[in-house]
C-alpha cells in the first residue's frame, strides 16, 4: 500500500472510561460507556466515533462518485448508526447503517450513487465481509 495518510490517536484511562486524544491535537475527547451498557453515559464512545468517521469518509466517497458522473449534490448528507452487541460466543459484534439523502435526485439515481460509493469507500471496503452494513436512500 502506497500510504497516504497515517492518523493517531491514543487512548489513556481506562479505555471505554478514560479519553482519547488525537496526535496532532485536533481533538481530546472524554470517554463513557454508554448508558445502554452500563455506563454513565457522560462522554463519547467508540461507537459514535465510528459512526462519525464512517458517515464522513463515505459522504465523501458518494461525493466523488458523483463528481465524476458530473452531478451535483451540494445538499447530501449521510447519517451514520453503528450498533454493537452480543456475538453469541462471549464477545460483541458491530453492525452499521448508513442513511443517504440527496434531495436534488430521484429515489433510484440515489441509490445509483450511494451503490457506486460504497464500493470505493475505504471504510466499506474494510468492514466488507466483515460486519452487516447496510445503505438506505431516503427522501429526508
Amino acid at each position: 500500500m502506497n500510504i497516504l495518510y497515517t492518523a493517531e490517536a491514543l487512548s489513556s484511562g481506562e479505555g471505554r472510561n478514560g479519553r482519547v486524544t488525537s496526535s496532532d491535537g485536533s481533538f481530546a475527547l472524554d470517554m463513557a460507556v454508554p448508558v445502554e451498557m452500563g455506563g454513565p453515559g457522560a462522554g463519547a464512545n467508540p461507537e459514535q466515533l465510528f459512526a462519525a468517521g464512517y458517515a464522513a469518509c463515505f459522504h465523501s466517497a458518494l461525493q466523488g462518485v458523483a463528481r465524476s458522473q458530473k452531478i451535483a449534490i451540494a445538499e447530501s448528507s449521510v447519517g451514520g448508526r453503528v450498533h454493537i452487541g452480543p456475538n453469541g460466543t462471549g464477545g460483541y459484534e458491530l453492525a452499521v447503517h448508513l442513511e443517504v439523502v440527496i434531495p436534488e435526485l430521484s429515489h433510484e439515481k440515489a441509490q445509483e450513487l450511494a451503490d457506486a460509493a460504497h464500493k470505493v469507500c475505504p471504510y466499506s471496503n474494510a468492514t466488507r465481509g466483515n460486519i452487516d452494513v447496510t445503505i438506505s436512500v431516503s427522501d429526508d
